[in-house]
C-alpha cells in the first residue's frame, strides 16, 4: 500500500511513533520503564539542588566571578553541544543492521528538531514560504553575545585556560561520540543541566545589569516558561525517546553509570565555580 505524504502535522509524535514501531512493544515498554526510573534517580542527584542554583538566583555572584563562570561554561558545554548532537545524529547508523533498514531516520528526524533550534531556525515560514531562520540566532553565537556584554575580547576567549574540571566535563561528552547510546544518554543529562542552571544564570546575569529579555537566555529553559522561547524540556524528552529505541536490557547498567558519572562531574564543576564565594563567606564567619 503506498504511503500518503500529505500530512506534515505533529512531526515530533510521528518520529516517536516510528521509533516505537521499529522494535517490539515489550522492548519499547521495558526500555521506557528503565529510563523513567533512571530519570527519577537523576533528578535526585545532588547536582539538582546544588547551592550554586540558589546563589545565582539570589544575585549573590559578582560580575567578575560570573564572567569567569561563563568562560568555564562555554568550554564545558556550549562549544561542543552541537558537535554532540550532530555526532548522535550521525551515529544512528549503529541501529542498522540490528533494526530494519531506514529505522535510523526516525531518531535522525527527531534529533533534527533540536538541531534546528540550536542552529537558529524558527518554527515558521518566511515571507517567501521557505524555512524561517537566521544563523545569528544560533545558540552558540548568542552565547558569544553574552560574552560581548561582559566585554571579553576574542583574544581573552581564545587564550582562556579552563579549569581541570571544565576540561573533564567537556572531555567526558566528547569521549562518547563514538557510541550512539552513550552520546544520546549524555545529551539527555546535559539538557537536564541546562534546564536546572540556565534560569539561575539568566537571573544572575540580570542582577549584574545585563538585559536578558532576548538572546541566549531567552532561548534556554522550559517550554512552559512564558518569559522565554525555550524548549529544552521537549528536547530532553526526545533524547530519552531516542534512547528507548536504541538500547537493550544489556545496556542498562552502562547507561546508568555514564549518566551518574556525568552528573558527578557537573556537581564538581559547580563546586569549582562557587568555591571562591564559599571561601569568602566562610572566612567572614570565622
Amino acid at each position: 500500500m503506498p504511503k500518503k505524504f500529505d500530512n506534515f502535522d505533529n512531526p515530533r509524535q510521528k518520529a516517536i511513533d516510528g521509533m516505537k514501531n521499529s522494535i517490539s512493544a515489550d522492548v519499547w515498554n521495558k526500555n521506557l520503564n528503565f529510563l523513567k526510573t533512571l530519570r527519577a534517580e537523576i533528578s535526585n542527584h545532588p547536582v539538582s539542588t546544588h547551592p550554586a542554583i540558589q546563589l545565582l538566583n539570589d544575585g549573590l555572584i559578582d560580575k567578575e566571578t560570573l564572567k569567569h563562570i561563563h568562560l568555564e561554561y562555554r568550554h564545558a558545554i556550549v562549544q561542543v553541544f552541537t558537535d554532540a548532537l550532530l555526532m548522535a545524529q550521525f551515529q544512528t547508523k549503529q541501529l542498522e543492521p540490528r533494526l530494519l533498514s531506514g529505522s535510523k531516520m526516525y531518531p535522525r528526524f527527531l534529533l533534527n528538531l533540536n538541531i534546528l533550534d540550536e542552529f537558529g531556525f524558527r518554527p515558521a515560514l518566511d515571507k517567501n514560504e521557505y524555512y524561517s531562520g537566521n544563523p545569528e540566532y544560533a545558540h552558540y553565537p548568542l552565547f558569544e553575545d553574552v560574552l560581548d556584554d561582559f566585554e571579553l575580547t576574542q583574544a581573552e576567549r581564545n587564550h582562556y585556560l579552563p579549569s581541570i574540571i571544565a576540561q573533564k566535563v567537556r572531555a567526558y561528552l566528547e569521549n562518547s561520540f563514538h557510541c550512539y547510546r552513550s552520546v544520546t544518554a549524555l545529551l539527555a543529562v546535559a539538557e537536564e543541566e541546562v534546564i536546572l542552571f540556565s534560569p539561575a544564570l539568566r537571573q544572575a546575569t540580570h542582577c549584574v545589569g545585563f538585559d536578558v529579555s532576548s538572546g541566549y537566555y531567552h532561548v534556554h529553559g522550559v517550554s512552559h516558561d512564558a518569559s522565554s522561547e525555550a524548549a529544552d524540556d521537549d528536547h530532553e524528552d526526545d533524547l530519552w525517546f531516542v534512547l528507548a529505541q536504541a538500547c537493550t536490557e544489556a545496556d542498562y547498567a552502562s547507561i546508568r553509570k555514564i549518566c551518574f558519572d556525568y552528573c558527578d562531574l557537573w556537581q564538581q564543576f559547580w563546586d569549582e565555580q562557587i568555591a571562591s564565594y564559599q571561601y569568602e563567606a566562610n572566612r567572614k564567619l570565622a
